[in-house]
């Protein structure tokens, strides 16, 4: 390392965590960028800033004027660029000490292996559901870390995939969901920069080896109710799945717990029948929850842990929300904490 080089990264090389050795495991390091747009310029600039050796950079996407307000690494003589080539010209000229690699491309099953099998770790910034499970399969038959965020209006996630052989994506999210993006839901202009920042810290801690990793943890950070909650959750090979066109039945076992996933036409047969067995919760955050609400209590996912002692053991519980993500993990987090009845989880509310 240079003198030039340590003089650079002087502020972090004198954390007792990092030193001189850490500098230069990041040197060494060489980290793969899935998606230049919203979580990926934080990410992106982060670790140049850091000095990371080697930093891969993949999308085939250009720049839109639509992304000015949240992905600030680009500026209104950008838009019509490519975002890969355009990233990695700025980030060339942030730090002259780090080798920049542009693949104007799309990740698929056709240079996935290939690609990934050059970097020590993957960063999953995109925003489609396709591209999480390809990377994290690639990830998992690879033995690469694999870190995740993804954002939506006021929510991010963080977490750490197959982490020292520890839990995958397929893990939390068995199957993919239908539901809407930020194209379409929208996002807050500073989210991206909060998720894309821890994600680049828990890149930081894996590849110098200290802190604690999000590895079996998923982050669930709110902007507007300013709501920070970790949950926790397995490796599991143990996720029989029963497909067809319209339904997906996930059954897993926790605590004798039976978690299945319920029509929404099914519940409102059951509820316009005068069902009585049925305690519904609707997990959206409290501006949401007006919307096609349906009944039952308000407890954004957030704030369940502190209320599940106020769920009643005698009925079944069906949490619901929009996209049936956040009602899965609500379910998941209920059979944890050794509850005694029976949850299904419902999505379009």
């Amino acid at each position: 390392m240079e003198a030039e080089e340590r003089k650079r990264y002087i502020r972090q090389i004198i954390l007792p965590e990092m030193g001189i050795s850490g500098q230069e495991k990041l040197k060494a390091a060489r980290v793969l960028v899935i998606g230049a747009g919203g979580l990926g310029c934080p990410v992106l600039q982060y670790l140049t800033a850091a000095g990371v050796g080697t930093i891969g950079v993949i999308d085939d996407d250009t720049v839109d004027v639509t992304n000015l307000h949240r992905q600030i690494l680009y500026s209104a003589d950008d838009i019509g660029k490519g975002k890969a080539v355009t990233a990695v010209e700025k980030l060339s000229v942030m730090n002259p000490f780090i080798n920049l690699i542009a693949i104007t491309a799309r990740l698929d099953e056709s240079n996935a292996s290939e690609i990934i099998s050059n970097y020590d770790l993957v960063i999953d910034g995109s925003d489609n559901f396709p591209t999480r499970y390809l990377a994290n399969d690639i990830c998992v038959s690879l033995n690469k870390p694999l870190v995740f965020g993804s954002i939506l209006r006021f929510e991010g996630q963080v977490s750490v995939f197959n982490y020292k052989n520890g839990p995958t994506y397929r893990c939390l999210f068995p199957e993919a969901e239908e539901g809407d993006n930020c194209e379409i839901a929208g996002v807050i202009g500073i989210l991206p920069g909060i998720i894309g920042t821890y994600m680049a810290n828990e890149t930081i801690k894996i590849i110098c080896e200290f802190g604690e990793i999000l590895s079996g943890k998923l982050l669930v950070l709110n902007a507007l109710g300013n709501t920070n909650n970790i949950f926790t959750f397995r490796r599991s090979a143990q996720f029989p799945v029963v497909q067809n066109k319209n339904l997906v039945i996930s059954s897993k076992t926790l605590h004798e717990i039976k978690i299945e996933e319920m029509f929404f036409d099914d519940l409102e047969i059951r509820l316009k029948s005068g069902a009585n067995d049925l305690f519904l919760i609707d997990v959206r955050e409290n501006y949401e929850f007006e919307e096609d609400f349906i009944g039952g209590l308000n407890i954004p996912l957030a704030e369940l842990p502190e209320n599940i002692v106020n769920i009643p053991i005698d009925k079944t519980v069906v949490f619901y929300c929009t996209t049936g993500k956040r009602s899965r993990i609500a379910a998941t987090l209920l059979a944890k904490s050794k509850f005694e009845g029976q949850s299904f989880w419902v999505k379009k509310a």
